[in-house]
């Protein structure tokens, strides 16, 4: 880089090239070739010195010029004079102005060119990070196309042309192969700024990339006239998707599935076979459900409004084929409708019937029609009666006011004389105050609880799922969410009371009855 051999125009022509080759601003370049000429000028002239170096921008030429500040009080020999010194030189200065003396060309040796090489290399990284983090930032959910430069099994680094981006373990599909050199399509996840650079993270297992395939290859949904609802997926092996029409003349399912089923074979394909349902998505969430749950068929549908679940009665040939393998077509069906979804058979939902009738029977001294007719109805327990109005009751196809004010009384007089049977019963034992003021538990609840050594709230926060279903499933806690939240919520106060000093946590264990830590209860208990 001796400026005795290269000329103005050659140096322009170097910036050119390698503002080319890295894409981006000349200038960039420009500015680098300025700093690392003035680094080579301070390791001449002295470290210290303001030393600068300057680029003509259109003929190449190369000035290298040493600043002198004029002050009022001298702080820094070197870089600094005073007015009356300046005033000798020019008298034109004044405090704030800088004396330029320009310096003679450098002459780089081995050692000074490999400086200044290092420093434009560093400088123009930099400038190419920049450039790419401006380039990429904003563009998550984008799909991009590269070329695989590496293959591991954890990360495959892909080549976008412009920059780099990696596909982490958990972002690939399952057995999928890739090598390298495989031209691969992804989706833009994060674009991040690290220290090393900008990270591009790159995904084709997540829902949204499946959603993104679709938009490329149904017009209809590009254009915003069908709608994609929701996407669940378990890369690689089976994903639903919920559609719905802005225009009733289009079928949203067959536009998807498209002429002989190539729009959704595009899809399969570039997500090596995995198994797609498109579904129409409805306002309402029984017809949704029934649909989401397909190929099963779906005999009854009971809705637990409060508690956010769906009783989902099939036919007892059909009752493999609803849950799925590993459960799989129940849990995605859940997660696409937002719903707990609590699958049975026609044969156990008759018996769940009949026991709840017997129920009924004995307690309220009531026949079997009425005890069905309360059952079909959605009441499970006696609480729910008592819980409930003379009114509601009334609206009871068959039951009129007298019958509807009877029963409310009959259930009343039960759950007073079933409190005053538990408040004796459990005088017997010990039970902490903070468990019989814990919101997710009856007092029916508290004393099965106390009768299996649960006394406290630790006792129970200490519980895995298995444990509080077997305990509190007679008392309808017979689901595995409803037995998490239960487990959750009573953990809850190991967190938000934590002491400043964990030693002195008495009754916070480190881990559940089961050896699990709190962060894996609350993986086991999140909604599949």
């Amino acid at each position: 880089m001796d400026s005795s051999i290269i000329s103005g125009n050659e140096l322009l022509q170097v910036a050119d090239v390698v503002a080319r080759e890295k894409a981006i601003d000349r200038e960039e370049v420009l500015i680098a070739m300025e700093m690392a000429i003035q680094k080579a000028g301070r390791s001449r002239y002295g470290q210290d010195r303001d030393i600068r170096a300057m680029i003509d921008r259109k003929s190449g030429q190369i000035t290298l010029e040493q600043f002198t500040e004029v002050v009022d009080i001298i702080e820094d020999e070197v870089t600094q004079t005073t007015l009356e010194d300046a005033k000798k030189i020019d008298s034109s200065l004044d405090i704030g102005s800088f004396i330029r003396e320009t310096l003679p060309p450098l002459e780089f040796g081995r050692i000074a060119a490999q400086t200044a090489k290092q420093v434009i290399s560093q400088r123009v990284r930099e400038a190419e990070r920049a450039r790419q983090f401006e380039e990429y930032k904003g563009r998550e959910g984008e799909i991009v196309i590269g070329t695989v430069k590496r293959a591991e099994n954890y990360m495959i680094t892909v080549d976008l042309g412009r920059a780099e981006a990696v596909i982490r373990r958990e972002d690939m599909i399952p057995k999928e192969i890739i090598k390298q050199g495989d031209r691969i399509r992804a989706q833009i996840k994060e674009v991040r700024e690290e220290l090393r650079g900008p990270q591009i993270f790159l995904t084709r297992a997540g829902d949204q990339f499946m959603a993104a395939l679709f938009t490329q290859e149904v017009p209809e949904i590009y254009d915003g006239i069908i709608e994609i609802k929701g996407v669940v997926r378990e890369p690689g092996s089976r994903a639903k998707m919920s559609v719905y029409s802005h225009d009733p003349s289009i079928h949203p399912v067959g536009s998807c599935v498209g002429m002989r089923g190539s729009r959704v074979q595009a899809v399969v394909n570039e997500l090596h076979g995995e198994k797609i349902e498109i579904i129409p998505w409805s306002e309402d969430i029984v017809s949704f459900a029934i649909n989401a749950l397909a190929p099963a068929e779906v005999a009854k549908v009971v809705v637990h409004q409060d508690e956010g679940r769906l009783e989902v009665i099939v036919p007892n040939d059909q009752l493999s084929l609803a849950i799925g393998r590993r459960g799989q077509n129940v849990r995605l069906a859940s997660q696409l409708t937002g719903w707990y979804i609590d699958i049975l058979s026609q044969s156990e939902e008759y018996e769940r019937f009949q026991e709840r009738s017997e129920s009924f029977m004995e307690q309220l001294d009531i026949d079997d029609v009425i005890a069905s007719l309360l059952v079909a109805e959605g009441f499970i327990g006696i609480d729910d009666i008592a819980e409930s109005d003379v009114e509601e009751l009334m609206s009871i196809q068959g039951f009129d006011e007298g019958i509807a004010e009877e029963l409310w009384n009959r259930a009343v007089d039960f759950v007073e004389r079933e409190n005053t049977r538990i408040n004796a019963e459990m005088a017997q034992f010990t039970v902490a105050n903070d468990l019989i003021e814990f919101s997710m538990t009856t007092p029916a609840m508290i004393l099965t609880l106390a009768k299996n050594g649960i006394l406290t709230l630790n006792d129970l926060a200490d519980l895995d799922i298995d444990e509080v279903v077997k305990y509190l499933g007679e008392h309808g806690v017979t689901s595995e969410e409803k037995a998490g939240e239960i487990i959750m919520e009573a953990r809850k106060h190991w967190f938000d009371d934590e002491p400043e000093d964990a030693a002195d946590a008495p009754d916070a264990p480190d881990s559940d009855a089961d050896g699990d830590t709190a962060t894996d209860v609350e993986s086991e208990v999140a909604p599949d």
